[in-house]
């Protein structure tokens, strides 16, 4: 298994679902850089589940250590690594069906990949549960990044067919006020209709997927290394290693492929000595560079795969066909978890080549 990632802002990610802990180690991390423990621990319960009827009945305390790394409150140049135990773990749940290569999971593919030597339970390090670990590693690059001026926040932009409106005026204020909500929308009319819609995926023992909408406000211009290191290659590799991503658009995205080139175009104008677009279809890269706009990234999750109702799969065991139902501990909706995690990969990514540009 690949569990590493970077060359200036470094990581490394372990564990599985129900082994013992999961957590990362950091390489790179500029030494005196202030690492605030409380802010970490703000991120993990900003992921965590667990907390209301939306998420996992799943409860875990995130209560992470630091191992290395961190002196006196300040990064001390070398490795830091986090851990995080595992301490509500029911690993029964998989007893029975172990050899039942649940839909839409990575049973079936990491069965075959690893010859059958994967731990299953809970999907092992296939897991939503190891973004954990992600997230910690992106609280420390948002340190890193606030550092230098630059802030990443998200918000909840679809749940199912229910969309809020998308950034359009994006600032420091907005940027924290969302992440100061444990449902993060803008419109919080809007957000009670999608807690609905979750609610009704829930009791109809369904699933529902949706979109996090993500933005990154004070970046220079000039960052990005086209072409196999651009801002979207970057942000778009970590992106889809988060699990269930199945889409990633920057600016107008896939949409920008109906308009004409005189609309799609963002023209350029110059006020008080800066350089500024009036529109921002490109997502604030151009060639795969900052132009100084804000980067916009949109992210599509798919419905959490676990669900209740009674599905069709194949006992491995014995090659046959079988009807089951998953009962366990399982998200009807990711989305609302997931706009922390979004916003971590962005910032290890942004942090990656901000290093590199030094």
């Amino acid at each position: 298994m690949s569990g590493m990632w970077g060359n200036n802002f470094k990581i490394s990610i372990f564990g599985e679902s129900h082994g013992e802990g999961i957590g990362a180690t950091i390489c790179g991390v500029p030494f005196g850089l202030e690492i605030d423990i409380d802010y970490i621990a703000k991120e993990l319960l900003r992921r965590a589940g667990g907390h209301d009827t939306l998420s996992t009945p799943r409860l875990e305390a995130d209560e992470f250590k630091i191992l290395s790394g961190v002196f006196e409150g300040k990064a001390t140049g070398s490795p830091i690594c986090i851990f995080i135990p595992n301490t509500n773990t029911i690993s029964k749940d998989y007893d029975k069906i172990k050899n039942y290569m649940r839909p839409s999971h990575a049973d079936y593919t990491g069965f075959v990949k690893y010859g059958g030597n994967n731990d299953y339970r809970g999907g092992g390090h296939f897991s939503g549960r190891i973004t954990a670990a992600l997230v910690a590693c992106g609280a420390i690059a948002k340190m890193y990044l606030k550092s230098k001026g630059i802030t990443v926040g998200g918000h909840i932009l679809r749940i199912g067919e229910i969309s809020e409106k998308k950034f359009d005026v994006i600032d420091e204020e907005l940027l924290t006020t969302l992440a100061s909500k444990k449902f993060a929308v803008i419109d919080d009319i809007i957000g009670i209709k999608m807690k609905e819609e979750i609610q009704k995926a829930k009791m109809e023992q369904d699933s529902i997927g949706g979109i996090v909408e993500a933005a990154v406000i004070g970046l220079p211009v000039g960052i990005g290394e086209p072409f196999f290191d651009s801002i979207e290659s970057v942000l778009s590799h970590l992106l889809f290693s988060v699990p269930a991503v199945k889409g990633v658009e920057f600016g107008t995205g896939f949409n920008i492929s109906k308009m004409r080139g005189s609309v799609a175009n963002d023209s350029i104008y110059a006020e008080n000595g800066k350089i500024y677009t009036k529109t921002n279809n490109n997502g604030g890269i151009n060639g795969g560079i900052t132009n100084g706009m804000p980067i916009i990234v949109r992210t599509a999750f798919k419905p959490t795969p676990s669900i209740s109702k009674e599905q069709q799969t194949v006992d491995v065991s014995t090659m046959e066909n079988v009807n089951y139902s998953i009962h366990g501990r399982h998200d009807p909706c990711i989305v609302q978890r997931a706009v922390v995690v979004v916003e971590s990969a962005i910032a290890i990514g942004i942090a990656e080549l901000l290093m590199e540009g030094k």
